[in-house]
């Protein structure tokens, strides 16, 4: 399987240190320490025409959340002629693992969601479900 193009959504570092480490071995990655660097990177992959396969996206962030990132992000590619089955997968990262928070994420349309504390096998599991690594 080809490597991943990979884009890491979060406002703390070690967090971002934690997630690079583990998605590191199937891909290349860039970081977005919020969510309007999330959304001009995003943009501009997609103006280079190569966009991500991938974003692992922090629901708690300062300046923008991770749900109006991730919706601004379906309207850009909805804009922008991408089709649902096509566009980016969204993994939603973060600490909040109660139904309403989780049922938001998917209503908003990521397709996988990882809770704190995280774990190798947690990211390996849902990059296998959304058929990225074998």
């Amino acid at each position: 399987m080809n490597s991943l193009k990979m884009l890491i959504v979060e406002d703390e570092f070690l967090s971002r240190k934690l997630v690079g480490h583990y998605i590191s071995k199937y891909g290349n990655f860039d970081v977005a320490v919020n969510g309007k660097e999330a959304l001009e990177t995003i943009r501009e992959s997609y103006r280079e025409n190569q966009p991500y396969d991938v974003v692992f996206l922090d629901i708690m962030m300062p300046d923008k959340d991770g749900l109006s990132v991730l919706k601004e992000l379906r309207a850009f590619e909805s804009e922008y002629g991408v089709n649902a089955a096509d566009g980016i997968k969204v993994v939603m990262t973060t600490a909040l693992g109660d139904a309403k928070s989780v049922m938001d994420a998917f209503r908003s349309q990521c397709e996988a969601y990882i809770t704190k504390p995280y774990t190798e096998e947690a990211f390996a599991t849902q990059l296998r479900k959304l058929g990225l690594i074998e």
